[in-house]
């Protein structure tokens, strides 16, 4: 199956704690159906000091599920992805707008 959801689309959160909060995605696990989006589902992570590392209290990025997250079209809404073939190529498109994304 495509993946609707890649590494660098803007994304806005649909659910939860964070609804409404736009991000970019970082990283994205499809066999965990989750993706890790910029300052979306952030928790803080005590971290032990080290040579090269100070210690203390961090914020991280933790993995939201993909079915709570929607690209962003060109206006800033969200839209849902769709694939067409343009000559032999097969794209992503937003559903709203008709962009290839």
């Amino acid at each position: 199956m495509a993946a609707k959801l890649k590494k660098g689309d803007s994304v806005v959160v649909l659910a939860g704690k964070d609804k409404g909060k736009k991000g970019e995605i970082q990283s994205v696990n499809p066999k965990a159906g989750k993706a890790v989006v910029e300052g979306v589902n952030v928790a803080i992570r005590h971290t032990r000091q080290t040579q090269t590392a100070p210690g203390g209290r961090q914020p991280k990025a933790m993995p939201i599920d993909l079915s709570n997250l929607a690209v962003m079209d060109k206006n800033g809404k969200a839209t849902r992805v769709g694939f067409r073939f343009e000559g032999d190529k097969k794209v992503r498109f937003a559903k709203t707008t008709g962009e290839v994304l």
